[in-house]
């Protein structure tokens, strides 16, 4: 069994096969898939998504490249979200200082507010750091008592073990598939198993087999033969593992 730690399966990409894309993960393997939101306005069709198969987990949160979308009241809304729904965690949110025009200080306010109300919610975060791990870092020092992953972890092995002091984990997907990618290959084949989740990211990032197609969970296998074989463990130990380490942070069923 394999779970896929972040998924955009709500995604209007998905919308003309999302029945077929669902098909082959549960064949290949992947038989839960935690589907993060983006904005406000996405929040109830991602619901809708989540409700019509049991391996659908979602979580709500406010995106950083989502900015312009964003409102003040949308974290008060959040919060009813969170109350009413129920979701495994909170999240797309954190931080992003490679896109340019998307104001700081107006993400780092967005983000604060998310910190806090996975403290008070008791919630796992699902954290976008994209050339800002070193800020979101130190964000979730100054709030405290938090736990959750920085998918897509691009930063330095030396961050990830604050991260891990920190409670969180690291996702990783198609990018670790890339012969180019040393740094985080490095860091994968040494890293302490129970802080990793493997993800998609679905339906971007896809794998180095799939390079420029609409990437979709039913390659979560790959992702996970390229660690086990970067590893040298086998791929059915990684699978239980990673898929251990999600049930443990989300609180899925197992």
């Amino acid at each position: 069994m394999l779970t896929d730690s972040h998924c955009h399966l709500d995604a209007a990409l998905f919308d003309p096969d999302r029945e077929a894309v669902l098909a082959r993960a549960r064949r290949a393997g992947v038989l839960r898939q935690v589907v993060p939101a983006t904005e406000a306005a996405a929040w109830p069709r991602l619901g809708e998504v989540c409700a019509h198969d049991a391996g659908l987990f979602a979580a709500y949160g406010l995106h950083p490249l989502f900015l312009q979308a964003h409102r003040p009241q949308h974290l008060n809304e959040l919060r009813d979200w969170i109350e009413r729904e129920r979701p495994v965690a909170i999240g797309e949110c954190g931080l992003d200082f490679h896109v340019q025009g998307l104001d700081v200080e107006d993400q780092q306010g967005y983000f604060r507010g998310q910190l806090r109300l996975a403290r008070e919610f008791d919630l796992p975060l699902i954290v976008h750091a994209r050339k800002a791990v070193e800020a979101v870092i130190m964000a979730v020092r100054k709030v405290g008592g938090l736990r959750g992953v920085v998918h897509s972890y691009a930063g330095s092995e030396q961050q990830a073990r604050q991260l891990w002091d920190s409670g969180f984990m690291i996702g990783l997907g198609g990018p670790v598939t890339y012969a180019r990618a040393q740094r985080l290959r490095r860091l994968v084949a040494s890293m302490p198993l129970e802080h990793l989740l493997l993800e998609t990211d679905a339906p971007d990032q896809p794998d180095a087999d799939h390079r420029g197609q609409r990437n979709e969970p039913a390659r979560l296998p790959l992702v996970c033969r390229t660690i086990a074989a970067l590893r040298g463990q086998d791929p059915e130990h990684i699978a239980a593992a990673t898929s251990a380490n999600a049930t443990r942070l989300f609180g899925l069923p197992a």
